[in-house]
């Protein structure tokens, strides 16, 4: 009897610790798992946290080192053209390859170039590039790259002239080669140059084309072109008016009624009056892109 319950006892205690065993094994691998849990939430983490980091690199603007000479603002991120203190400002969001953009280019840029010389409005050009997002293109990054290469040079307005004389078609990306805006510079005098070509080639204002179309997509505003006299939208109409070249010059008058007009320095103005700076009267089309 004593020998049995010995038996019984041995038995009994094996059990036991076999269990415990499996209990201490069981214990270990949540421990493990634990751990292993823990070591890849912290390189979810780290991973994250160098993803932010990348794309804040990827995408810092700079404005007192990546923007073009000339430019204005708090960030630098618009080409003013024009006398600085003339009366009517006039706000321009172009994309580079819009049709419509070109179609008020084409119809507008005898009155505006005759408004600019007589000091009674400066404009403000906001040069976006949408339009690649949309058509899976980079002609429209480019061009406004090139725009910011020719703003630097002192030539920002002849050459923005230029491409809109120059545009392709919508669907056509023909300025993602950009040897094309380069040859376009030869009808600028003074901006073809090695300077210039290596700036276009070398996207030097690349980052600063991402800051006016990041302001772009939190202005509000949703097409190109939109176009303000003083803030208030004059695109394709201007209080309940159609825009044409004629009824624009009216409401830039009337907006400037009693107050001095700008200056602009001799060459400059001569320049906007010269009968060259002077084609395509036509009224525009109040289409939009």
């Amino acid at each position: 009897m004593s020998q049995k319950n010995d038996e019984g006892k041995r038995s009994a205690r094996a059990k036991m610790l076999e269990e415990r065993a499996k209990q201490e094994a069981k214990a270990r691998k949540k421990r493990q798992y634990g751990i292993i849990g823990a070591v890849l939430a912290v390189i979810v983490v780290l991973v994250a946290i160098g993803i932010v980091i990348q794309n804040g690199r990827s995408s810092s603007y700079n404005a007192s080192s990546q923007a073009p000479g000339g430019t204005i603002g708090n960030t630098r991120l618009v080409v003013p053209v024009g006398a600085t203190d003339a009366p009517s400002t006039v706000t321009v969001y172009e994309d580079p390859r819009c049709p419509a953009c070109e179609q008020f280019e084409t119809g507008m840029k005898q009155t505006m170039n005759k408004l600019l010389a007589e000091g009674k409005i400066q404009v403000q050009y906001h040069v976006v590039s949408f339009i690649d997002t949309h058509d899976n293109g980079s002609g429209s990054k480019n061009a406004a790259n090139a725009l910011g290469c020719a703003q630097n040079a002192g030539k920002f307005h002849d050459y923005h002239d230029v491409l809109y004389a120059n545009q392709p078609d919508e669907t056509n990306d023909a300025w993602a080669d950009k040897t094309i805006l380069i040859s376009l510079a030869k009808q600028v005098p003074g901006l073809d140059s090695p300077s210039f070509e290596s700036c276009v080639n070398g996207n030097a204002y690349g980052s600063w084309v991402t800051a006016v179309e990041t302001d772009f997509n939190k202005s509000g505003y949703t097409s190109t072109p939109t176009v303000l006299l003083n803030g208030t939208p004059a695109y394709p109409s201007y209080k309940n008016q159609q825009i044409s070249p004629a009824a624009f010059t009216t409401w830039v008058d009337a907006a400037n009624k009693g107050k001095p007009l700008g200056t602009l320095p001799a060459a400059s103005a001569q320049a906007l009056a010269s009968p060259t700076a002077h084609n395509n009267p036509a009224a525009p089309s109040p289409s939009g892109s």
